[in-house]
Order: structure tokens, then sequence, then C-alpha cells
């Protein structure tokens, strides 16, 4: 690119300096927010003056020069607020730029005033170097530029100047290059542009809004007089009836072209301009075929409004050279001969012919496609050919009219696969000149006086037949997307443009060249799949008659209508300006303020106008934060905040008549502070904010009570030393400064103490807002090392105090005898606060709450030790109710009596250890959501979420003595390959996939017994909603205690051992997710999280749960949840087919017997793998967490005895009868297909040799229409084994359709196919079975004639 004279940036004496080093600035404008977030950028000689530097902005974003400042910046962040001086002389270089590197610069207001803008001038067409680029994206590498311009967004000062060739751009929605390439060639297009001014709106039978014509008017006023670098599209796509939505699918400009043309022919009937499309842009062609014996010729008249020109015939590794050559191929004939013998009407048989293409007349616009999309049938991905394809700039169409004798065998015809393929050349089958006979266009034999007229006719036409390119529509990239862009000749100076999107530039017949296309290397056909290259795609010519070439409209030739458009649209814009004026100067800063009386922080934008006074503003702010009966106004100011850090940085006294552009530094997109409205009572008066004082929030604490008193704000001066500071708050707290201790959090849980004195506020970390503790007592505390010190651990507990609400299990009949461990001998929950209480005093008959747990748990102790017994005894341990667990306990805390003084409850000693070995194991769970299964009917040992897949993890290790007498240790393994036979120690053992620590570590001690840690709670009142005898307790806790340790001081709570109860969080929503993680502390709970707890037994070490579903092969919807089963690791499948048992009979009312019913893998809704009773879970069968099985019913005796086998479900289809039969199970000893085919045979009857069979696609049941099915799916595939492509069936469980080959398929009626097609779709809805391979369609471009895109929902 080489800039214009005037615009040349670099100075003479250096011009030819090719090794002179550049200076790259990146300027940031930050006086607007409009443009804060864009960039401009110049790359200038080292040499160049300051002086210059500021010139070149200037002319660059479009302001006055003088009326700006630039200021070094560092990125977003200003390091040096000096203002570069623009009148020096001194070379960048001198004044600091480094080449090499990027010299960021931001643009800011000069003096406090706005840069003014530099005023526009429209018309001028002088070639500017900073627009000029053809493709996507600006040129690289261009020598001599010195003003490339490299931001891929347009800059700001596109909203604000139009370019310099004097042409208007049109912003891109998202991805409408496509239309505005278009648009673009059309406003350049003089007949077209004249013929559509020419057409008047009336509004009284159209709305504006959805009228194409008057908004692509709209458009071309605005194109055409706009003062704007670019304009929007979306009046003109909003008149499409498209929604934003529109905007981001990209599609074909041929395709988008031919819809327009249409909908606008739609809307011009009944007008002048109702024939204008078929005037300018149709063309004709006859469509032949004539017979090579008798010479008789049938042939149509076909309309065409482009020509599809092939770039690379099929099969062929060459492509065309040029439009010329495609246009020879288009015409070219082909002969009908052997099987496509064309039966000939005169000959009365089937004869060689000749069938082609043949133009009879060329529109006086002539749009060539270049089919540059193609389909690679090998990949089967659509590809872009990018070879080159040359175009002249005058193109001679004679050549191409047909002017030969009707008589003569046609040599220049061609194939009708281009055109129809394309969907450009429709047949109209329309009355013609052409033709004699004007109702008949079918097997007419021309008479040699019609052939001389035509060629009379003709003749006199090929003598002008001459067309000149002026619009080249370029698309750059693959097939998968890309780019368009337009490149247009103007018929009023011949200077060709690049219109890109927003962009305009001047480009050359070089860069026109430069869009042939070609690619270097060889290659082959269709290789370059996903090339991405720049090449032509569509071109126009316009015939060259100076008898028709007409001339854009001068302003004065413009009828009424578009005089009065032009004004409408000028005021408009200027509205717009001044609109665009305002917001210039209008401040946006962000305004807090805590309501005097709801003690709320809210929240607003203020926008007030820099010229506008403080104590305006006040009002302003008063007003938008609802204050007025609240407050008085006088009662209010606004000071200068810092929200992040709660900090007020300054207060404005005596300022209430500065403008605010002065006081917030002037109009910028973002501040980096607000604005707070601070209030005061009438009998109170302001305090002064200085700038350079920090806010400190002191909080006394008060080591005898234990507590920490809410915070008082002191504001001090980082230069004050820690024992000046110390003065200042014993002013403000009236506490000894010599006793005094300072603590200070510098962030989370960072507690510092001030020791010495002499230190600097700065010093010891004081920012702009901070926190301190104080303590002033005399007592001995102050002499421990501080880290061992009393207020140390008391601060420490603060930090990490956290609130939470927990709701308890409510209150049932049918569970309160076993919550009876902490419960009154009457049977009553009993007073909760009796549990919440500390109870004091000397009466003998009072114990403390530590005395009652100690009970409990010894209660626990020997509770855990009888159910161990009672699983030592009892076969059926698992089927054991939780009623079991429970009855007959005594309560520990019938001694308290309920008329005891009350106090809040707080534990703060060490967490209490109970034996390793008689402990309730600890539970667990995948966090699935809690469905809100109903808790109050314990009698089964699953309570848990409709998800919930727990593990049991014992106290120690040792071998858990299951029902069935095994070992609990085994090691996971696939069922049909023991693969990892030898590897014991894996990762997904059971101890470890369990997902769940254990809460004890290898010497049987709880893990948190050295902890410090915090639990006191009281009674709490919830909201109204949350079910009537709801309990609810309010927890301060400290937030490091484990999970394991939290069930435990909620046990009491409860009413039952922790091992029997599970912890959920509650989200947002009234979601719930179940903690499980026992050694996991609650650092990820916050203040007020709810917590819910719900009843379930705990699953013990090596068991799993799982959810067990009935298989129902020929029924609508065969899969059927069951219920929650229990399996432990090293328990056989018969073994838990026997604990299955019960519960079948019981929850189910499934009545069967161990040999009626088999286990088998499920995989979503697949059925697969059958589990022999033999197997061994862990061993043979990987099981874990969050897993389902199948339950399937025999209808005999199990055929499955080996893994060797390989069960498969078979379905007759009879196409005779178009109807599948039910799903029958076969049984094969191996892979063989021979065997497959043998067993269907057996099964149904039909001979070996007739057997074909297709195997289903999709999820079970692998539903497909019988309408479909006889050739959709892929019948008799050429294997003699299952396990090989195409059929992959290696496991149970494939769904194989068969059928008889002979069986012919039943012929069906349109009354027939249609009735069965309807129950057919039904069936399958219902069902919801379909799956079949479906690639992401491509939306249909459609233009919708009355706004309403609703109006075909049916289609895609």
């Amino acid at each position: 690119m080489v800039p214009s004279e005037e615009n040349q940036l670099v100075p003479k004496e250096v011009e030819s300096a090719a090794e002179e080093p550049r200076v790259l600035c990146i300027i940031q404008d930050t006086t607007n927010s409009k443009t804060v977030n864009e960039r401009v950028t110049l790359n200038v000689p080292a040499s160049t003056p300051l002086k210059k530097l500021f010139e070149d902005v200037a002319s660059k974003v479009g302001y006055v020069n003088g009326t700006f400042d630039l200021v070094w910046g560092n990125g977003d962040n200003v390091t040096d607020m000096t203002p570069i001086d623009q009148n020096s002389d001194k070379t960048i270089l001198d004044a600091g730029f480094e080449p090499g590197k990027k010299n960021f610069l931001h643009l800011t207001d000069k003096d406090g005033e706005q840069p003014h803008i530099m005023q526009e001038e429209s018309g001028t067409t002088e070639d500017s170097a900073q627009d000029r680029f053809i493709g996507p994206l600006p040129r690289e590498g261009s020598v001599g530029c010195t003003n490339d311009y490299v931001s891929q967004s347009y800059s700001y000062s596109s909203v604000l100047s139009k370019s310099e060739t004097g042409y208007v751009g049109l912003v891109n929605q998202a991805m409408t290059c496509y239309l505005n390439s278009l648009l673009q060639t059309l406003f350049m297009t003089p007949e077209f542009r004249n013929a559509l001014y020419k057409w008047e709106f009336e509004e009284s039978e159209e709305d504006p809004v959805t009228s194409i014509p008057y908004q692509l008017q709209r458009l071309f006023v605005l194109l055409q007089t706009s003062k704007k670098r670019a304009i929007e599209t979306t009046d003109v796509t909003r008149s499409f009836g498209w929604d934003s939505s529109e905007a981001w699918q990209q599609h074909d400009v041929q395709e988008l072209c031919r819809v327009m043309f249409d909908a606008l022919e739609q809307k011009w009937k009944q007008t002048e301009q109702a024939d204008l499309i078929n005037q300018l842009y149709q063309g004709k062609l006859k469509d032949y075929v004539r017979c090579l014996e008798c010479g008789y010729e049938g042939w149509r008249i076909d309309t065409y409004l482009d020509i599809p020109l092939v770039i690379r015939p099929y099969g062929s590794n060459q492509a065309f050279a040029s439009v010329e050559e495609a246009l020879h191929a288009f015409i070219q004939p082909e002969i009908l001969d052997g099987p496509n013998q064309y039966f000939c009407e005169r000959c009365k048989k089937k004869c060689d012919a000749r069938k082609g293409l043949r133009f009879l007349h060329f529109p006086y616009l002539l749009t060539l496609q270049l089919k540059r999309f193609d389909f690679d049938y090998t990949t089967m991905h659509r590809i872009k050919l990018n070879d080159r394809m040359t175009f002249p700039e005058e193109l001679d169409m004679s050549i191409f009219i047909d002017v030969e004798d009707e008589k003569s065998p046609q040599t220049e015809s061609c194939t009708d696969s281009g055109a129809e393929n394309e969907g450009s050349c429709h047949s109209d089958q329309m009355s013609n000149d052409f033709s004699n006979d004007d109702g008949v266009d079918e097997g007419i034999c021309l008479e040699s006086n019609s052939a001389a007229e035509r060629i009379a006719k003709v003749g006199s036409e090929k003598n002008s037949l001459l067309y000149e390119l002026f619009s080249v529509m370029v698309h750059s990239g693959s097939a998968a997307g890309g780019h368009y862009y337009a490149c247009i000749k103007s018929f009023s100076d011949d200077q060709w443009y690049s219109f890109n999107d927003q962009h305009v530039s001047k480009i050359t017949q070089e860069d026109i060249k430069k869009t042939y296309g070609g690619s270097s290397g060889s290659r082959g056909y269709y290789s370059s799949a996903f090339a991405s290259s720049t090449n032509a795609y569509m071109l126009i010519y316009r015939l060259k008659d100076p008898a028709r070439n007409a001339k854009f409209l001068e302003s004065h030739e413009y009828p009424d209508h578009i005089k009065q458009l032009v004004q409408k649209e000028r005021e408009l814009e200027e509205q717009e300006k001044r609109q665009r004026e305002i917001e210039r100067n209008t401040c946006k800063i962000k305004l807090f303020c805590m309501h005097p009386t709801k003690q709320i922080m809210m929240e607003n934008k203020l926008e007030v106008h820099k010229d506008r006074t403080l104590k305006e503003a006040v009002g302003i702010a008063y007003k938008l934060m609802d204050l007025e009966e609240a407050v008085p106004l006088d009662c209010c100011r606004l000071v200068k905040y810092d929200e992040f850090h709660d900090y007020l940085e300054r207060s404005y006294e005596g300022e209430e008549d500065t403008p605010m552009g002065l006081l917030l530094g002037g109009v910028k997109s973002t501040y980096m502070f607000d604005l707070l409205l601070e209030t005061r009572r009438p009998d109170q008066i302001f305090q002064c904010y200085k700038p350079g004082e920090v806010m400190v929030k002191v909080h006394v604490v008060d080591l005898k009570t234990e507590s920490v008193a809410p915070p008082i704000s002191v504001r001090a001066y980082l230069n004050q030393t820690v024992s000046e500071f110390k003065q200042l708050i014993s002013k403000a707290t009236h506490l000894p400064a010599e006793t005094m201790r300072v603590v200070l959090e510098r962030c989370y849980n960072d507690l510092r103490l001030l020791t010495v004195s002499s230190k600097t506020l700065k010093a010891e970390g004081f920012f702009r807002s901070n926190k301190v503790f104080i303590e002033s007592s005399e007592s001995l505390d102050r002499h421990v090392a501080y880290t061992d010190s009393h207020l140390w651990k008391l601060l420490d507990r603060h930090a990490n105090t956290i609130r939470l609400y927990v709701s308890l299990p409510e209150q049932s009949p049918g569970s309160q005898f076993r919550r009876s461990i902490y419960q009154k001998p009457s049977g009553d929950l009993g007073n909760l606060d009796e549990a919440c209480e500390r109870v004091k005093g000397p009466a003998g008959n009072m114990k403390s709450v530590e005395a009652i747990l100690e009970e409990s748990t010894e209660k626990l102790k020997s509770l855990s030790l009888q159910q161990q017994q009672q699983e030592g005894d009892n076969g059926d341990s698992s089927k054991s109710t939780e009623a079991s667990d429970f009855e007959n306990i005594e309560s520990p805390s019938n001694e308290i009596d309920s008329s005891a003084s009350v106090e809040n409850r707080e534990l703060e000693n060490q967490i209490q250890i109970s034996d390793p070995e008689n402990l309730q194991s600890e539970e667990r769970s995948d966090s699935d959501v809690n469905n809100d299964r109903s808790t109050s009917s314990v009698d089964s040992d699953i309570l848990s979420s409709s998800h919930s897949s727990d593990t049991l993890c014992n106290v120690d290790n040792a071998p858990i003595p299951l029902a069935n007498g095994l070992d609990s240790h085994s090691i996971t393994s696939s069922r049909r390959s023991k693969a990892n036979q030898g590897k014991k120690e894996t990762w997904d053992t059971a101890e470890e996939d369990s997902g769940t620590d254990s809460e004890y570590d290898e010497s049987g001690k709880s893990r948190g017994e050295t902890q410090y840690m915090y639990f006191k709670s009281e009674p709490y009142t919830a909201d109204e909603g949350s079910g009537e005898g709801q309990k609810w307790l309010m927890v301060h806790v400290d937030k490091r205690i484990t999970l394991s340790a939290f069930k435990q001081q909620l046990e009491p709570f409860v009413g039952v051992p922790s091992s029997h109860f599970k912890v959920f969080r509650v989200y947002a929503s009234n979601q719930e997710f179940e903690s499980v993680r026992l050694n996991e502390t609650l650092s990820s709970f916050s203040d007020d999280n709810k917590i819910t707890i719900r009843l379930g037994r705990a699953l013990k070490k090596g068991e799993y749960r799982v959810k067990v579903y009935q298989l129902l092969v020929n029924e609508p919807e065969p899969c059927k949840f069951l219920l929650d089963a229990v399996f432990a690791k090293g328990m056989t499948v018969r073994q838990s087919k026997e604990e299955l048992l019960p519960q079948l009979r019981e929850q189910c009312g499934l009545d069967l017997t161990i040999d009626r019913f088999r286990l088998r893998k499920k995989t979503w809704k697949n059925p697969g793998t059958v589990f022999l009773d033999y197997h061994i879970y862990e061993e043979d069968i990987n099981i874990s967490s969050n897993w389902e099985v199948f339950l399937e019913i025999l209808d005999g005796v199990e055929k499955m005895k080996s893994m060797s086998q390989l069960a498969v479900l078979s379905r007759r289809w009879r196409p005779s009868e178009m109807k599948l039969d039910s799903f029958q199970e076969v049984v094969l000893e191996s892979s063989s297909v021979e065997e497959l085919k043998e067993k269907l045979s057996e099964l149904s009857g039909i001979p070996l040799e007739n057997i074909e069979f297709a195997k289903g696609r999709g999820t079970f049941p692998c539903d497909i229409s019988v309408l479909e099915i006889h050739q959709d799916l892929d019948w008799n595939p050429k294997v003699s084994t299952l396990n090989v492509w195409p059929l992959y069936i290696c496991d149970d469980g494939a769904v194989i359709f068969y059928r008889d080959k002979t069986e012919e398929l039943m012929e069906l009626t349109d009354e027939q196919r249609n009735e069965l097609m309807k129950k057919e779709s039904s069936r399958l809805q219902k069902t919801g079975h379909r799956v079949t391979y479906s690639p992401r369609k491509e939306k249909a471009l459609k233009i919708y004639l009355d706004g309403a895109p609703n109006k075909d929902l049916t289609q895609d």
C-alpha cells in the first residue's frame, strides 16, 4: 500500500531509508465510553517529530489537532500523567519512544475539555493508505506504509467520519458479510438504484418496518448521504422477518441474491417495477434433445438469473483455466446412447440423441456463479475448490449465442446438470418469441422459417454482446465457513473499490487478479477439503450499450419522495450526533448509598453532565436513590468511595459549585473509584475525609466474655507510627493505650500482632481499608507467646467460625421410638432447648450436656456392638430394618430436670473419641440431588436420594464379616477379561474408589483429636413455609471441623448415631446435595448456609448402593425402576439374587424363585453382559458408585452358562405384512455368522439360505419405522464373524433384525401408506427411541414477506 501525498507520514529526507528503525505506537482514546476499548495503531519511523506524531494521530482519529493530549500509558494502567509536549521538535526516539516495542499512549482531554471533532467532508474520493486493503483483514508487509491500520474491529473513528473514498461501509451484525456484499453491489448498480428510487412507498398501505423496498431505499439513501464510516443493516434484516439469531447464520451470497429477488418481485407486483428483476437479470436458454437418426428435436425454454459455472469437471484433476472455458463446457452437448438412449417420438423407438443447452438471450446484467463448493464422497465432507480461474474485464458473449440452423446437428450444447443442480436455471415452460406454438414447448420440430427468423434476430444481437465486469464477490475461507466481501467498479470514475463490511478502500486491477484463486503444489482431486483461500465466487457483468447504460441520478433528479427521505435521514443523523455529543459529555459512575432506614447498601449508576455542579449532582443522586421519604436533602452529600475496599477516600467540602467534570477528572468510560451518597441525622455533622487517610475498622475484644464487639470506624494516616495509632484508638474507644494489644488482619486468617511501636502503619501493611482487633486488659495473657495466647485462640476461632442453619428430621410416630436414646421415657421428642443447654449450678440432680453426651456415646457403643453381634448370627443381616437397631434402648437423658436453668450450649473441649472397633462406619454418596423421598418411614435399610450410591467404609482395615461369609478383600477386574488380575494395588480398589475418607487414622484415633474446635448451637425458628413441626438449629461452628466430627456433635439433636443420618447441603432453588467425605472440613460452607439432616443407614466398607431396573424387552417402555439394593464386594451374583428375593416380594410384588431371573449389565437403556451366578463382584464384575443393573425375568431355564456364550435379541421383520414380531433371545456358542443364521432358521422355520439379518441401530430397542426398515438397514453384511466391522457385536444384548429374502414387500396404496406413516410416527414419537444420525442442518435462508417468521414453524 502506498499512501497518498497529503497523508504521507514518512519525512522526505528519510523516505528511502529502508533500514531506519520504526516505532509502534498504540493509542487508546479514554475521552469517550464508546471508544475506550478500541486501539489505533501507528507504525512510524523513529525520526518522526513529536509535532508530526500529533498531526498523524489527529488525522487518524478524526480530532482537531491541539484539542487533545497524549500521555504515556502501560497497557491499561497510566504510569505518568504528564502530557507529551505536542509542540516539541524532538523526535519520538529522543522523547523516550522505544523501537521494536509496543509504546502505549492514552489520548485524554486537554484542560478538561473534550477533543473537537474534525469537520467531515463527504464525497472525497482521494486515495487513502490507511484503509487500503481488499481482504478480510488488512494486508501485511506493504512497503512504505506508515500508518497501517491493524485493528480487526473498526475504530471509533469509523463511527465519526466517512472513509476518504467517499463511500460508506456496512456494519457486520455477526455473520452478515454475505448480505453486505450483495447490498453494496446493488447500490453500485445504477439501473437498480435508480429504479428503486423511482418506486414510492405508500405508508397507508404497508408497514414501513416490514417493507423490503422501502428499507432498501432508506439504506441506499444513507449509503449516499451519511457522514458515518459505516451504517447498520438491522432495519433491512428486520424487514426480511429475521430476528437476531439470523445474524449468526452464514449463508451463500448467490442463494441470498435469488431469494431477495423473489421477495422484491412479490413486493413489486402491480407496480412500475414489477418486471425490473427480469428486465435486468433474466436470460433465456433452450434445453433440447435431438435425435441423431431423424433430426427430430424436443425442447423447452428455460429462464435463468445467473449461470453456474463448474470449476473442475467431475472426476478430473484439471480445472478450467478461465470463465470462457467454463462457458464452452456449459453448452457442450452430451450423447445419449446405450442404456441412456432417448425415445424419439418421430422414430417411435429408442435412438441415440444429443442433449444440451443453447443460450438464446443474455440479460443486461450477467451474473456468473463460480461453483467453488463441492462434496467429497471419499471423506464425506463439503469442500471448497480453490483452483485458479481467470475472468476478463470485458467478456464477449456473442460466441456463445445460438445462430446455427436448427436442421443441422448442434455441436455446442451441454449437460443440464450444471444448471439444474445449482437451482439457478429454472423452467418456466412459458410462451416465448422463439416458438410458433405458445401452448406446446416439448417435442416441437422447428420449421425452417422459424429458424430463419430466430437467426436474424440473434445475428443482430451478436454485434452488441460485449460485457464489462463491475462486481466481484469474493469468498475467503473454506467450505466450513469464511468471509465475503465485494470488489466493485464505480461507473462514475471507473475506479475499483473494496467494500469489506465497514471498510471501503481503493484497489487496483492487480488486486482483482489476486481473486482468480490458485494453490501451490500438485493436488489430487478433492484434496483441498479444509484448505482456506481467497477467490472470486460471483461475477457480475454489465452489457456495454451506450443507449442503455445509465448513470446515477443526481440529487436534483431525485423524485420528491426521495428528496423528503434524504432530508428526514439527515435530520435523524444530526439528532443522533447531538445525542452522541451529550453522551460524550456525560459522566457515568457507580453510586452507592446505605439507606438510613432500611440499613441496606443500595447501588445504582449516576449519570450527570460534566458541567453540572456537585450540588446539582447531589440532588440527582438523592432522587435516584429514592430518599425523599427517608432523609432531607440537606442531610446528604456525595463523597469519593472505593466499594471494593469499603473505603471513603475523600469528601468535597467547599466544592458544591464545582463542575462534576473537574471533580471526577473528566468524562471517562470507567472510573477507578465510586461515589457514595452519605446521609446523616439532622443533629449530626458530617466528618471531613481527607485524601491520604486510611480507614480502620476497630473491633474490641473482651477475653472474659470471649466476645468480639462490632466495629468502630477510625481514620488514620499511613505515616503514623503504631504508638500514635494506639493513642488514636484509645481516644475513640476510651481504653488505655499502655496495655493495648493491636492485631491487624491483613488478609483472611492472617492475624498479625503489632509489636514494634516505632513502625509506621504503611510498613505494617495497612492499606485503604483495614480491620484490627484490640484488647487492653491487664491479664497475664499479655505475657504469653502470641500464638499460645488466649487472644490469638479467640481471634483464630472468630475468623473461622461460620453460622449454619440445620433442619432436623421431622418427628413421626413411626420413628419416635428409634430416637429414644436421646428422649424421655414417655416417648416425646423432649424439649429441644434441653439438648442445647449447658446446665450449671450446685444442684446434684442436674447434668451438663457433656455428661449427657458421654452417656449417649456409651449407649451408641453398646448399640453398635449389638448390631455387629446380630450381623454375625443372622445370615440375612442386610435385610434387617432400622427399627430393630433402635428398639428398647433406654434414654440417657431421663435424669435431666426440665426445670433447669437454660444457657446456650457451648462445646470448646476436645472432640469425644469413640472406640473405633465398635463405632458405626461412616457413609458416603456421590452427591446427587435428593429428591425428597420420604424419610419418616424407615422400614428399609436404604433411605437415600434417588441416585445415591453409597460405599461402605469400615473404621479399620479388618475384613468385613458379610452375610455370605465371604471376605471383603477383592479387586476390580473385567467381566470378559482378567488382564489386570495380578494388579491388586490399583487406584480403583474399593477403599479408594469409595470416594470417602476414613474418619480414623491407622492407629484408630480420631484425626481431629488434637484440633481445638468450636461448636455452639441454639434452637431457631425458621421462616414460614418450612413445614409444620420442623425443628431447626442455629449452629456456630469452626469451619475447620471435619464432617465426621460435625455429625458427632449433631447426634444428640438428631436422636440417632451419626452413622444413621446424612447431611445434605441446601443450595439455591432448594436443591440438596449430600456431603459425604467425612474427613473433609466445612471450609466450603459459608455463613447462613442451610443444612438438611435425613435419616438413612450408612453403608459398610466394601458395600455399594445399586439401583435395580426390570428389563421388559417387549414392552413399550422396556426399562422400569424396581428398588434400591445393597451389593457387597466379594459377594457372588447368586448371593445378591438371594438378597433381592424378599425385597422384590415385599416392595415390588414379584414372587420369584432364584432361577427364574437373571441380572445383567445396564448401560443407560441398553441391556449388556449377562451376569452368571458364580461371578464375584469386584473380581469378575466391576462395581462402582452410581451403579445400575437390569433384572430380567426368564421364560424358562437359564441358557447362559459360560462367559464364551453370546446372547443376542432377535426380531423378525415380515415385509409382506409390514410388521415386526416380538423379541426372542438367541444364545450363541461362538461369534459365527453361520451359527446365528442357523439359530434364526431353527427359530423361524425360514430356510437357512434365505435368512438375511441386520444389526439394529441406536439405543435399545432400536426402533425403526416399518416403512424404512426394509431398505434403510444394512442387510446381510458380508462378514463371517459378528465381532468385526460393520457389526462389532462383542457383548450380550445386541439387537438383530432378520427376514426371509424371498418374501416380497407389501405394495401399499397412497392411502395405506399415509395411514401407516401416521401410525408409525405416533408410535416412534411416544417411545422416543428412534436414534438416527443427523448432522447439524444449516438453517434455510428465508425472507418473510409479512415480517412473520413464525408462519412456518414446521420447517427447519
